[in-house]
């Protein structure tokens, strides 16, 4: 990749500049002089292509030239018509089983075993609303645990509060409803929150008896709930949860690291603030790392749904079955024919401001990105938003392409790891669950050094391939499910990002 362009696919009709270019610079190997000022990541026709003639980007469409495009001229949205095209999907045509690394072999690291046989990677007490009128009460209990009153406490993480909008004013039945409830029960529940208090007003439409009974919850020695109407108010409610949380802590302390197979490992995929080079390294090396993770047994939970769009039949292709296949194909439908019909979001075509000066011009090349980091491995199932994730393996979990909505389904469904890869430089946490942020680029990683974990860009400095920055990423997620902690946790980030999927009217 030493030189100024990148040409990802022999069919390709665009090279992507690996640098910025200047206008009038000619392009050796490929016979055309640049007729634009190219930013590093943006694309260039490798050659005329006609108006209306498939744009192909690691052979992929990704739109349909607009006009005459002279060879050696930036080719973005302005030039770059987004419109629907046929896709095979192929159902299971391309499936091939997985050739697992033979048992004792397999990687391990040092995670904690619960009660109930699941396996965490940290070890917090978390407090859960139900509503938002309970928000305040939440945090200030956990506020109270400030680090120098659970120094006593050296292996608890923390205490969290997990706080969100909405709870009352809303359907009181339905999906909406059923989402939120799971999404809660998914945190109540999850391995990484060694005991849980959930607090509901006692007014709203989402009652505490109803979450319960939903979601098979039952009040023990790791479940506390509280009704601040008949806790006697804000101030009673904040302190009865403070004396709770400081009953908890000695045996929520009394827990020890223990060496465990890598099967034991769930990793959100998650991608913010992807530029021209998310395609071309962080993304697909993270993929290695999960083709890495899937062979030693873990899971790999791919989302976004939007941003499959465009590429999900390459995801069908290698489904495990044509049930699953068509499972895929369903949520995509729910998105275009009932959710986001007529809005102006990325499904549609869209993508965001920072996308587009990233180099970005629509969802269809966005998604060859975002679809890379599940790896080559089989598409074994596909799971509503926070559903709970058993089957092993690649898993797709429908979410939006929101950052903190998407990994909130992930977290609930059972993810003890997030991996986030970023070319712009998002900045996220994800409490109770550790988040490794994986740059795209070096100028960016070193720009933001505080924020990032890791870097990709050496792919494209030449110095590094996507299979060596795999391994490193793989070896990453097995120190971080250790305990090591990352840049985001060090920060102190992940205490505002527990953000359930809102998906009916407000009323």
């Amino acid at each position: 990749m030493a030189g100024p362009v990148i040409r990802l696919h022999p069919d390709d009709n665009v090279v992507i500049a690996r640098v910025d270019i200047a206008i009038g610079t000619p392009v050796s190997g490929y016979g055309f002089t640049c007729r634009s000022q190219v930013p590093a990541g943006y694309k260039i026709a490798a050659r005329a292509i006609k108006q209306g003639e498939p744009v192909r980007k690691y052979n992929v469409v990704i739109g349909f030239a607009a006009g005459e495009i002279a060879a050696g001229t930036m080719v973005h949205s302005h030039n770059l018509e987004f419109r629907e095209f046929d896709r095979d999907y192929a159902f299971g045509a391309d499936y091939q089983p997985v050739e697992m690394v033979p048992e004792a072999a397999r990687a391990t690291f040092e995670g904690i075993v619960r009660s109930n046989g699941e396996v965490a990677t940290r070890n917090y007490i978390g407090v859960l609303a139900t509503v938002n009128c309970s928000a305040t009460v939440v945090h200030k209990i956990a506020d109270w645990f400030t680090p120098e009153r659970l120094a006593d406490y050296p292996n608890v993480d923390g205490v969290v509060a997990f706080s969100h909008g909405i709870g009352c004013g809303m359907e009181m039945s339905g999906e909406p409803m059923a989402l939120l409830r799971r999404t809660i029960a998914g945190y109540a529940r999850h391995p990484n929150l060694a005991a849980t208090l959930i607090v509901g007003l006692g007014c709203e439409r989402n009652q505490l008896a109803g979450l319960m009974d939903q979601e098979g919850l039952e009040r023990s020695s790791r479940l506390h709930t509280f009704v601040m109407q008949e806790n006697g108010g804000t101030r009673s409610t904040i302190e009865a949860g403070i004396e709770a949380v400081k009953a908890l802590l000695p045996e929520a302390d009394r827990v020890e690291r223990t060496t465990l197979p890598a099967s034991h490992l769930k990793v959100g995929l998650q991608c913010g603030g992807s530029d021209g080079f998310s395609s071309i390294t962080a993304n697909p090396a993270l993929g290695a790392a999960m083709d890495l993770l899937v062979r030693h047994g873990g899971t790999a939970i791919l989302s976004e749904t939007p941003e499959i769009y465009g590429v999900e039949h390459t995801l069908t292709r290698r489904a495990a079955s044509r049930e699953v296949g068509e499972k895929l194909v369903d949520r995509i439908r729910w998105w275009k024919e009932q959710y986001s019909v007529g809005r102006d979001v990325q499904i549609n075509g869209k993508v965001s401001p920072g996308n587009q000066v990233g180099g970005l011009a629509n969802i269809y090349e966005k998604s060859i990105g975002s679809a890379m980091k599940g790896g080559t491995s089989p598409l074994m199932e596909v799971y509503r938003y926070a559903e709970p994730v058993k089957t092993r393996g690649l898993v797709f979990m429908d979410t939006p392409g929101f950052d903190p909505v998407s990994a909130t389904g992930q977290i609930a469904g059972g993810a003890n790891v997030i991996a986030f890869t970023t070319g712009r430089g998002s900045m996220f946490g994800a409490k109770p669950v550790p988040s490794l942020k994986i740059a795209t680029n070096t100028a960016m990683y070193e720009r933001l050094i505080e924020d990032m974990d890791l870097n990709c860009g050496g792919i494209l400095d030449g110095v590094a391939s996507i299979e060596s920055a795999g391994r490193e990423i793989f070896e990453a997620i097995l120190k971080t499910a250790s305990g090591e902690r990352t840049r985001s946790e060090r920060l102190g980030l992940g205490d505002h990002e527990f953000v359930p999927w809102q998906i009916g009217i407000m009323s």
